[in-house]
């Protein structure tokens, strides 16, 4: 089996290419940092990525820029590279990306729990990944059966507490995430969000 998976260098992006090589994917890992560049924001990036790699049979996005902030403090800038970015990027990402899936694959989208739990200081995340719900449930419809879209929404990760100064503690880690998000490809069901299942 063959995946790939775009911001793989990231915090979540880097624990679920090592969940898929250990899971037996060739994984084709891919950033703006890496020696396979992808960049979200950039079509021809997605476009030059998905004609090297050719079929696939996992399309992975953990990236995405969305904008912390003050409702009162968010700027027309912050809400636009939002949108452009995590959401739009992921957009066309799906769109271009279904015609190098092979039968019985899946695009896997990354929105996030501020979708369903939005803490102050989220509304614009919370924005993208509403829509990106929303999206990915529409696009099912028009799916062929034999291939599954999915957004998987995970919530903050133990790592990304510790660099906001926050105790990590309440949160799962990185590689606990990346686990979920093997379950999302291999036992999703197309347009139905992924919740990954919070610390107790």
């Amino acid at each position: 089996m063959k995946a790939i998976v775009i911001g793989a260098t990231g915090t979540i992006g880097s624990a679920v290419t090592k969940t898929l090589k250990e899971s037996g994917y060739d994984v084709i890992p891919a950033s703006r940092n890496s020696s396979i560049k992808a960049d979200i924001e950039d079509e021809g990036s997605l476009d030059k990525l998905l004609e090297q790699s050719g079929k696939v049979d996992a399309i992975i996005s953990t990236a995405g820029f969305a904008a912390f902030g003050e409702l009162s403090k968010l700027t027309g800038e912050d809400f636009r590279r939002s949108l452009n970015s995590k959401l739009m990027g992921q957009v066309k990402l799906l769109q271009k990306g279904l015609s190098y899936l092979n039968a019985g694959g899946t695009i896997l989208l990354t929105g996030g729990i501020f979708a369903h739990k939005p803490w102050p200081g989220t509304a614009a995340i919370a924005m993208v990944n509403t829509g990106l719900e929303g999206f990915v449930r529409a696009a099912a419809l028009e799916t062929d059966e034999d291939k599954k879209v999915i957004v998987i929404h995970p919530p903050l990760v133990a790592e990304t507490a510790v660099t906001l100064g926050m105790d990590a503690s309440p949160y799962l880690s990185a590689i606990e995430v990346g686990k979920f998000y093997l379950e999302a490809i291999q036992n999703g069901k197309s347009g139905v969000p992924f919740l990954v299942q919070e610390k107790k």
